[in-house]
């Protein structure tokens, strides 16, 4: 038989684990690496920072339900990667990271761009390991995507030494056995005595809330969880990393009461999402101190270490667990059990959407960012994929601009990472070809990642990108910020250069026909930027979660 290199043997490898595409930047040792994965028909992304490769993977991983693969260099390639599969790994998202590295057989000689890449990688992963045999390559590859996607998902990383890539093996030695074994998802079930805790403890509750996060999304269960909120009528919020499992227009989201509503909820169902800050780690006096607690959630970590006493957890799949509850709603709740908490809840936000202003939408100039966010939100399809980044626009547009499809709404999420937007733009697209994705960045987080624009036009990923142009970091209604102000750059002149269609926009009433326009010339198959200047002054009230803002 023929022989094989080590980058053969990986690239092979991942096309067994059905890898379509891949993200990278080309570089030794995985020059051979990434040419043989494009041999194998995977598709290859090349981008301008590794950090991006990252985040492109990670909102292909979200929207495929699927591990996505990046690649880097050695060196500084890899530590490139760093920030974005720590964003990967505190948003639960299972992105697989390939990293080349020094020799093994020169470790510790200081050879060219040596570092200790796995233990820089190991507190930002759920799994890391290096790979020493060129018979396990295909068994190691396999193992990263099973560690993946187990669980709780997140992101894995192998180190792949440059001597282990180009070396040579007979291919009769290679061990295929495993390779491409398919991903089991276990579906842990709860216990019949808890499914009995919680339907009593429903039929006692007068005023309950459902919490939902993106673990609705990796274990699929939107439909369970439309069948329970539908069957039981009870009021859902979610976070912002699990937004349209149920459409927002949905006639029991009262998105305008939420601080009402967990203020007041004597009953808080909380599933598959963590209780940190974005939901004031469900603690008083945000939420009702008298409040009984469920907690729904796949890693037992969660559930043993909440911040606040859980009266009921349960350690199991979201999917399956809403399945068994959805089974016995019929003997606990009827339609009329909790309708007076609906008719106070719809009362209050019909009071809160009549008050002067609370339907307005300025047209001073320069533009309000809430005005932008209103005119993208009647643009926009309803399926559309929005992804929004910065601070003061993702405040406004978190407000403003609801999900009516799940997954379908991206952000740097609890780890609140900047740069994120155009990259995710670009792996959503990649994932969703027939999706229009919008970009809405502010002008600051725009700056990191700006150079992916020329990644989208090389690959033709027609994307729309929607600039907040407010001339720095957040808003500054007193002009004392340090470092804040970065001017108000004509990135449509930028984007113009790099081949994009582009322009700029200074008069809200000149938005939409943009935006049209804009939106014409990305159906052509064109990358489209629009730059619209903004109010600096403008800053969005948000919850406070700690003692310091921006």
């Amino acid at each position: 038989m023929a022989e094989l290199t080590g980058s053969e043997i990986l690239a092979k490898a991942l096309r067994n684990e059905g890898v379509n595409d891949l993200f990278f930047i080309m570089g030794g040792p995985m020059l051979l690496a990434e040419e043989s994965c494009i041999k194998e028909g995977i598709r290859p992304i090349d981008v301008r920072h590794e950090q991006a490769a990252a985040f492109m993977g990670q909102a292909y991983s979200r929207l495929l339900n699927k591990p996505s693969v990046c690649m880097a260099a050695s060196g500084p390639g890899v530590t490139n990667l760093i920030t974005g599969i720590a964003n990967a790994y505190i948003d639960c998202v299972p992105v697989v990271a390939i990293g080349g590295s020094s020799p093994f057989k020169a470790y510790g000689r200081q050879v060219f761009q040596e570092i200790d890449q796995l233990g820089m990688m190991k507190p930002c992963t759920k799994w890391a390991e290096r790979v020493y045999s060129l018979v396990r390559i295909p068994e190691m590859v396999n193992v990263a995507f099973q560690k993946a996607m187990a669980g709780k998902p997140g992101p894995v990383y192998l180190d792949f030494p440059g001597d282990i890539l180009y070396e040579k093996i007979d291919e009769s030695e290679i061990d295929w056995s495993i390779s491409g074994r398919s991903i089991p998802r276990a579906r842990p079930h709860a216990a019949p005595e808890l499914i009995s805790d919680t339907v009593e403890a429903l039929s006692k509750a007068k005023k309950p809330v459902i919490i939902t996060g993106g673990g609705i999304l990796w274990s699929d269960a939107a439909d369970e969880l439309r069948e329970f909120v539908d069957k039981a009528e009870i009021p859902f919020y979610t976070t912002p990393q699990g937004r349209g499992v149920i459409p927002e227009d949905h006639p029991l989201s009262y998105m305008t009461v939420r601080s009402a509503a967990f203020r007041e909820a004597d009953l808080i169902m909380i599933i598959g999402t963590r209780m940190n800050y974005i939901i004031g780690h469900a603690a008083p006096p945000r939420f009702n101190k008298d409040a009984t607690i469920i907690r729904i959630d796949i890693d037992e970590d969660e559930i043993s270490t909440s911040p606040r006493k859980i009266d009921i957890g349960i350690v199991g799949d979201a999917k399956a667990v809403l399945h068994q509850i959805n089974s016995r709603l019929d003997d606990a709740v009827s339609k009329d059990s909790f309708s007076e908490w609906r008719n106070r809840l719809s009362e209050e936000e019909a009071n809160k959407r009549s008050r002067p202003g609370g339907n307005s939408v300025s047209d001073a100039v320069p533009i309000h960012p809430l005005r932008l966010c209103e005119e993208v939100k009647n643009f926009m399809d309803r399926d559309a994929i929005l992804v929004v980044d910065g601070q003061e626009i993702l405040n406004y547009g978190r407000q403003s601009m609801p999900t009516f499809e799940p997954g379908h709404r991206l952000n740097s999420g609890p780890f609140g990472t900047m740069g994120v937007g155009l990259p995710f733009g670009l792996g959503a697209k990649i994932a969703k070809p027939d999706c229009q994705v919008i970009v809405v960045h502010g002008d600051g987080s725009f700056g990191l990642n700006a150079m992916e624009l020329d990644t989208a036009v090389r690959h033709g990923i027609n994307v729309l990108v929607v600039i907040s142009l407010n001339g720095g970091w957040t808003a500054d209604p007193d002009g004392t910020k340090p470092g804040r102000d970065l001017g108000y750059t004509r990135y449509d002149k930028m984007a113009e250069a790099l081949g994009c269609y582009a322009e700029y926009v200074e008069q809200p009433d000149e938005i939409k026909g943009a935006l049209e326009r804009a939106q014409e010339q990305v159906n052509e198959g064109k990358v489209a930027v629009v730059n619209i200047k903004t109010d600096h002054t403008a800053r969005a009230g948000t919850q406070a979660f700690a003692q310091y803002s921006t």
